[in-house]
């Protein structure tokens, strides 16, 4: 194939994103990004049963922390700011009159959680998934019970991470009683779940704040017509025609970005919102808009966590050492060494992303090839689906003998393992750990 330079590159991604505009148009929920509320993905009944004779004797997981609030207030500072300015002036829409109060409860419910805090929704979605692989496993967690086995619990140290895992282990206990002194006590864990801000991301750092390649690369992808467009169509849906005019360029689209981070973070609020009914942040972005914006976050991430550019992998390298905590943990189960039952663990969209890319979890498996820029059309990479708030991997660990099977679950989806990876049997969802240790170069 030839190779495109970098201006036919920029042209191809403009015809990808002018009337094929449909075409980069996701699902409503592909719109929010990494911003996704958490949804499980199967019906538990529908899981396939493990063979004859095998049964569950050790789980693990590794889990982004729940919805939270927003990091801190600057989105809702700005446009604020410009908000007041504009009613001063008399530039508001009929409807803009609404997105001032509006953006001011949102904001005031969030400092009332605390910028970068679990959410209710945040601390529900951490008790409902326990519960649910309570009742997947409940075989797994009698016996922990009646072993007296431990279940270790381990975050990145950060406070949505630590309060994760305080909910979901207080909804096992909760769940079964005997459970609650077999639960230890939270640990931290940085060079595990905090790996890009640890001493082993030194090299993924300088990566992000000094490559020249992802530099140009961002820019030519945000800074195009369809962004200025749609950062004009969200703040007329806000502000009069005359009162974006005035607004420069630069100005336009970081407010319009702003007006998407409220939408995205919105439903994540969603029980702190009143009567629990939602903020109704759609009324104030167009889908059409907010799948753009959404868009360029996607392509953020996926060139600065997910799989990245075809000749590298400073993007996910770093998470091997959580893919070798895996390993070690069934290691130790299967040669004796171990008194665990549950390895559970709390982190972060940061080493999510990363570790989906290393495994080749479904949606990571296709990095930007040469002198083609990440779109929708020719990447199934989504923010929404690899990296949700409250995503999850599950390890399933049964035995019969000598002999143990994994199954894995992605955000509790039963899901087959990288292609060199070959199951039991044809369509099976259980591998036996010889086979994964063979197919992920542990020999």
């Amino acid at each position: 194939m030839r190779r495109l330079t970098p201006a036919l590159a920029l042209c191809s991604l403009l015809v990808a994103a002018s009337p094929a505009e449909a075409a980069h148009q996701p699902a409503h929920r592909d719109a929010y990004g990494t911003k996704a509320t958490y949804t499980p993905e199967q019906n538990p009944r529908t899981y396939q049963r493990p063979p004859a004779g095998f049964a569950p004797v050790f789980t693990e997981n590794v889990s982004r922390h729940g919805s939270r609030s927003a990091t801190d207030s600057e989105d809702g500072d700005l446009i604020l700011a410009l908000w007041g300015k504009a009613e001063t002036e008399g530039g508001l829409t009929r409807r803009g009159k609404e997105f001032g109060p509006t953006v001011r409860a949102l904001m005031d419910a969030m400092a009332k959680v605390g910028y970068g805090n679990l959410s209710g929704r945040g601390e529900r979605e951490m008790r409902d998934t326990a519960v649910r692989a309570q009742r997947r496993l409940p075989g797994l967690f009698a016996r922990i019970a009646d072993r007296g086995e431990k279940i270790d619990v381990v975050s990145s140290g950060q406070g949505r991470a630590v309060d994760s895992g305080n909910e979901f282990t207080g909804a096992l206990a909760e769940a079964d009683p005997a459970l609650k002194p077999l639960i230890g006590p939270a640990r931290t864990d940085k060079d595990l779940l905090y790996f890009h801000k640890s001493a082993g991301g030194a090299a993924y750092r300088d990566y992000v704040e000094n490559d020249q390649r992802l530099a140009t690369t961002l820019k030519s992808i945000t800074d195009q017509p369809r962004t200025h467009r749609a950062a004009r169509s969200v703040l007329r849906e806000i502000f009069k025609s005359d009162f974006v005019a005035g607004i420069s360029e630069e100005d336009r689209v970081a407010a319009a970005q702003a007006v998407y981070n409220l939408y995205a973070i919105a439903p994540a609020m969603s029980e702190e919102s009143p009567g629990g009914r939602g903020w109704a942040m759609d009324r104030f972005i167009s889908r059409r808009d907010a799948a753009w914006f959404g868009y360029l976050g996607d392509t953020e991430d996926f060139y600065e966590k997910g799989p990245g550019f075809a000749d590298s992998d400073i993007t996910y390298k770093m998470a091997g050492v959580l893919l070798d905590d895996f390993f070690k943990q069934i290691e130790a189960k299967r040669a004796g060494t171990s008194d665990l039952g549950a390895e559970l663990r709390f982190t972060h969209a940061e080493e999510i992303i990363p570790l989906a890319a290393l495994m080749g979890l479904p949606g990571s498996t296709e990095p930007a090839a040469p002198g083609r820029p990440y779109t929708y059309v020719s990447n199934p990479w989504r923010g929404a689906s690899v990296a949700p708030l409250g995503a999850n991997i599950q390890w399933d660990v049964f035995s019969k003998g000598n002999r143990y099977l994994v199954r894995m679950l992605y955000n509790e989806r039963e899901t087959a393992f990288k292609q060199d990876c070959h199951p039991i049997t044809k369509g099976s969802r259980f591998y036996d750990v010889n086979e994964l240790e063979r197919c992920f170069g542990r020999g």
